[in-house]
């Protein structure tokens, strides 16, 4: 049996602390490793989360500023529609014929440059004589029923409407020939 004895290799008690030692350090090593895998994986969900809100605000900016912008060119174009109104008023009047032709020119000239710049920031003017009648875009100042033209269809322009695209921004003020 002396010989089994030598071939078995008994750990001191020495090596088996050791060994003992060496396990429980791998395991606060693996803890700790399992910790900070997930503290790095708390701050990436944080981070990516910050970095969707700062997408997210961006594009809420852009669309805030876009708004903004348009309901500037809305007010301006609010501002210079009486000056236009002003300017048919007076187109349409007797005694625009007795003025200077040349001073009339000038005057029809600014009426058109206001009318391009409008069209330049896609504001339409709209309202004819002869057009049908559509609620969404003209509001009914009368009806006539001795004027020429088709029933339900415009005779006469009181006032231009403006819209930009589909939006009216001021319906066009008009009478409307009557239904015989």
């Amino acid at each position: 049996m002396d010989d089994v004895s030598d071939d078995i290799d008994f750990e001191s008690e020495a090596d088996a602390g050791d060994v003992v030692a060496a396990q429980a350090k791998i395991k606060k090593m693996r803890d700790e490793l399992t910790r900070v895998k997930k503290e790095r994986q708390d701050y990436l969900d944080g981070w990516q989360r910050c970095k969707a809100d700062a997408v997210n605000a961006k594009k809420d900016m852009e669309v805030r500023a876009a708004r903004s912008a348009e309901l500037l060119r809305e007010a301006l174009v609010h501002d210079i529609i009486p000056a236009l109104d002003s300017f048919d008023m007076a187109a349409g009047s007797e005694l625009w014929s007795a003025v200077d032709e040349g001073w009339r020119r000038g005057m029809e000239h600014v009426r058109d440059q206001l009318i391009d710049a409008l069209k330049s920031h896609r504001v339409e003017r709209y309202g004819k004589v002869g057009d049908v009648f559509d609620h969404a875009l003209h509001e009914a100042a009368g009806e006539s029923s001795d004027a020429m033209g088709e029933p339900g269809t415009i005779v006469r322009v009181l006032r231009c409407g403006y819209k930009i695209g589909e939006r009216v921004l001021r319906a066009a003020q008009v009478v409307v020939k009557a239904a015989v």
